[in-house]
């Protein structure tokens, strides 16, 4: 469910191993966060959709900008719940997807300037990709933008589910979280298909089996 978060307070007294989250934070350069790094300070007041699992550096960090931050768990609500709705004639599984993106994207009416989508899409079973993407796509304005990692393989520690936490350098900081079987690897082909509908994206080259994106709407 889509929740949103005022007052930084409320996450002050959270245990820094929070249920969900476990073992220590690693760092990792990030080009596209120091990018949008700089256009979180320079613009204050600006919706945000943070995806993954609860982060209170997170939440604090954003909202001392004087930014409104918005949260949901795209892969715990697929995983966790049973989307599918039957099979087609030739036994096929049907998904309900709308379902999913009203319990998951509803935002009733609201638009934003920024996601951070993280590796969110890498996740998700197939039925459920392109349609995030869409909702998302509608729910952006214009100049806003998208952060999004891509797993490039499919095994390896590389592979694992992770929940980032930002900082105010050019790390994001990365921890364990509750683990889900990584659906894809993405290529760069993969990527500009899936977010054609988009006006342009920026890549950053990264020394791991993660590519970064920063899309624009």
């Amino acid at each position: 469910m889509l929740r949103r978060w005022f007052d930084k307070k409320q996450e002050s007294g959270a245990s820094a191993t929070a249920m969900g989250l476990w073992g220590p934070r690693v760092p990792r350069h990030s080009g596209a966060w120091a990018v949008l790094r700089r256009r979180l300070k320079a613009e204050p007041g600006l919706r945000v959709i943070d995806i993954g699992y609860t982060s209170p550096a997170n939440i604090n960090y954003l909202t001392s900008l004087g930014h409104s931050v918005y949260l949901a768990d795209l892969d715990f609500d697929a995983w966790t719940q049973d989307w599918r709705a039957g099979s087609d004639e030739e036994g096929n599984p049907l998904w309900n997807v709308e379902g999913y993106l009203d319990q998951t994207l509803n935002f009733g009416g609201r638009t934003f300037d920024v996601v951070l989508l993280w590796t969110a899409l890498d996740f998700l079973p197939e039925p459920f990709v392109a349609p995030v993407v869409t909702r998302l796509h509608s729910a952006v304005v214009p100049g806003g933008q998208v952060l999004a990692f891509f797993h490039t393989r499919m095994q390896g520690e590389d592979a694992q589910r992770l929940r980032y936490h930002l900082t105010d350098n050019d790390d994001v900081d990365m921890q364990m979280t509750q683990q889900f079987p990584i659906q894809r690897a993405f290529t760069n082909r993969s990527i500009e298909r899936l977010f054609a509908g988009w006006s342009g994206h920026r890549q950053f080259l990264a020394k791991d089996s993660v590519s970064e994106v920063l899309m624009t709407r």
